[in-house]
């Protein structure tokens, strides 16, 4: 005694007008699943605090007074003594010109000696 199989499958689709489910009857990978979850990014959001108002947002927002920034000042005065012993970012290149300068500049390697 077995049941058709379109029998089955009007059955499957009542129940899944009743439940409000999606009707798949082939079982294919949808990702039904993944979209009927709740949206993660407003709780995300409301986790981290709001962002405050920045030494350099005080800083553009009023030109004319004069401000002093310790932090940056300590990171200026640090890549400066960085540039002074040699260490320092390399300079950028402008134009195809310069890179060729600054390749002259670097050392080539040394030729293997003659046999």
């Amino acid at each position: 005694m077995s049941i058709a199989r379109s029998r089955i499958l009007d059955l499957m689709k009542a129940q899944c007008r009743i439940f409000s489910m999606t009707f798949n009857p082939e079982r294919t990978r949808t990702g039904n699943k993944i979209l009927r979850q709740r949206l993660k990014g407003p709780s995300i959001a409301a986790y981290y605090p709001r962002r405050v108002a920045t030494f350099k947002d005080l800083q553009a927002l009023y030109p004319d007074l004069e401000t002093w920034d310790d932090d940056e000042e300590d990171r200026l005065e640090h890549i400066e003594l960085l540039k002074q012993r040699g260490k320092g970012a390399p300079k950028k290149k402008r134009t195809k010109d310069d890179s060729k300068k600054i390749m002259g500049k670097r050392k080539k390697p040394a030729a293997p000696p003659p046999s």
